[in-house]
């Protein structure tokens, strides 16, 4: 019965449109895209997140080069070698001549095969986007639950002439990608972009993904991944809280996403590669590539941890979840051990300034982006697309070269903040990085947040550094602050003053660090979103 209903709504709303109506409609122009709006809102569209499309598009055929093709041809030579001998992989070459009679053995193009499933598609925009943009894609299931929408979705096919790649289907999302579970059918690519949060939607896309594919999702409910008003839904939402309150919460709140895909991975036998992690504007866009290997995800226990935030001053202190370390066997056969950590790396009190410790995660704890994707995805921005239809195409670049350029080392700090715990002015990012690179500590700039560093250096460091600074400027005066402030805590705490492994060392004078960094702040690149109208950000839930 309920397939039946299905049908009959698939029957009524799944009608050919013809263009004789389309000045009904505003006609929105997005890439190579051309949808036909209606004047009253009745399917969800935002133009503030092209910028998501824009890098969507960049990112499947950065995959595509990368690890799509490459499997195809795996694949291809696999088929051949049982049908003919593994030496017939020459079947996927051809000859082809030359303007000087010479001939050069040259590999036959591809046909489409990229199948992608958009499980939320509103207005369409993204699916036809993709097929018109994409060269390689093949099938292009646009799906969503709302009448309007698909039939908003089949009026811009037909408008847009891709009906032959992009499928309209009514369906809720989980029931369409348990369906094609059972049926053995899987996509290359799943994008989910919902309004909110991507949580109901894991499980069903990660059994519906193929090996080695890629998966888009987005969550835009900040107000719970970095907000500080609602723990306990974070957790219930994500099995993690955030780092509230502080200035790298954005940060964790692509940790405790990329927990969730990992942890709900792992249920299958899967393990996750995050290619590319984003926090943009209002929500989090995250890339990850996903695989079948059991040995991997023996290390989701190591790549976990959780954060012990002070409440007072805000140093952090990571412990993670598991411990691997080589071993060898008699033989001399290395092989990696796995145990319980150690820990807790701090005490109930802030050993700095002496605030409450407050607990968040667990979330993820690997590295954030794949440098040879983020460089792919550049030089297909750079090279093959251009501003007439990439209109974001310059905040791509500036975003995702600093994300390039971002320390492994899990989140940021920002000396303004810093600043203020101590009560004195705002040392410059160039003197901070100065200071910790003459220690022998890395920085770097974070996409996350503007004035904000992440680096390798301990806390103790950072202290010492800052607080140094602060004595050799003379702007601080012990004599006037007060005794209980964390601020007066940390300035004549013995853990930061008697540090005689430093003595000596700490320069504030420009060197390799500081020059780096400032080196990519003075690029000419868009780093971070201005306000581009009034009143812009997440949208309300069409009516």
């Amino acid at each position: 019965m309920i397939k039946a209903a299905i049908n009959r709504i698939r029957n009524r709303f799944l009608k050919p449109v013809t263009n004789s109506g389309s000045d009904k409609y505003n006609i929105v122009t997005e890439g190579k895209g051309h949808i036909l709006f209606p004047e009253k809102e009745t399917v969800f569209y935002n133009p503030i997140q092209q910028f998501n499309r824009d890098l969507s598009v960049t990112c499947i055929k950065a995959w595509d080069n990368l690890y799509g093709q490459t499997k195809q041809d795996k694949n291809r030579t696999r088929k051949h070698g049982k049908k003919r001998g593994a030496d017939d992989s020459h079947e996927v070459l051809k000859k082809r001549k030359l303007q000087d009679g010479s001939s050069e053995t040259a590999r036959k193009p591809d046909k489409p095969y990229i199948k992608i499933l958009e499980a939320l598609s509103a207005t369409g925009l993204r699916a036809i986007r993709y097929a018109q943009e994409i060269p390689n894609a093949r099938e292009i299931v646009a799906n969503d639950l709302l009448p309007a929408a698909v039939e908003s979705i089949q009026r811009n096919v037909d408008y847009n002439g891709v009906g032959h790649i992009v499928k309209p289907n009514i369906d809720d999302a989980n029931v369409l990608m348990y369906r094609n579970k059972a049926s053995h059918k899987k996509y290359h690519v799943i994008d989910l972009d919902p309004y909110g949060t991507v949580t109901p939607f894991v499980d069903a896309a990660l059994q519906n993904v193929e090996d080695d594919g890629l998966m888009l999702v987005t969550c835009t409910d900040l107000s719970v991944l970095a907000g500080n008003g609602y723990p306990e839904k974070c957790f219930a939402l994500y099995g993690g809280v955030n780092m509230a309150g502080h200035d790298a919460t954005h940060e964790s709140a692509l940790r405790l996403v990329l927990h969730l895909l990992g942890q709900s991975a792992a249920k299958y036998r899967k393990s996750i590669e995050p290619v590319l992690s984003l926090s943009i504007d209002f929500y989090v866009r995250v890339f990850v590539k996903v695989k079948t290997n059991p040995l991997k995800v023996k290390n989701l226990q190591n790549n976990s941890m959780i954060t012990y935030m002070c409440s007072g001053c805000g140093a952090y202190h990571n412990q993670k979840l598991g411990r691997q370390s080589e071993r060898e066997t008699k033989k001399g056969k290395k092989f990696l051990k796995y145990s319980l950590a150690q820990g807790p790396p701090v005490d109930r009190r802030c050993p700095y300034c002496g605030g409450a410790h407050h607990l968040a995660g667990p979330m993820y704890a690997g590295p954030l982006h794949n440098k040879e994707f983020i460089n792919e995805v550049l030089r297909i921005n750079r090279e093959e697309h251009t501003d007439e239809v990439y209109k974001t195409r310059k905040r791509i670049e500036g975003m995702l070269t600093l994300a390039k350029n971002e320390l492994e080392a899990p989140f940021y700090f920002t000396p303004n903040r810093v600043s203020s715990v101590l009560k004195f002015q705002v040392p410059s990012l160039k003197t901070v990085v100065a200071g910790l690179g003459s220690l022998g500590f890395e920085c770097s700039l974070t996409h996350a947040q503007p004035s904000s560093l992440k680096t390798n250096a301990p806390w103790e460091a950072i202290w010492y550094v800052m607080r140094r600074y602060c004595e050799d400027n003379k702007l601080c005066n012990l004599e006037k602050m007060n005794p209980n402030s964390f601020g007066y805590k940390i300035l004549t705490n013995d853990a930061v003053v008697n540090r005689s492994e430093y003595d000596g060392k700490l320069s504030f004078d420009e060197n390799e660090h500081s020059g780096n960094v400032e080196k990519l702040r003075k690029l000419k690149i868009v780093r971070y979103q201005e306000n581009p109208s009034r009143n812009w950000g997440p949208k309300a839930r069409p009516t």
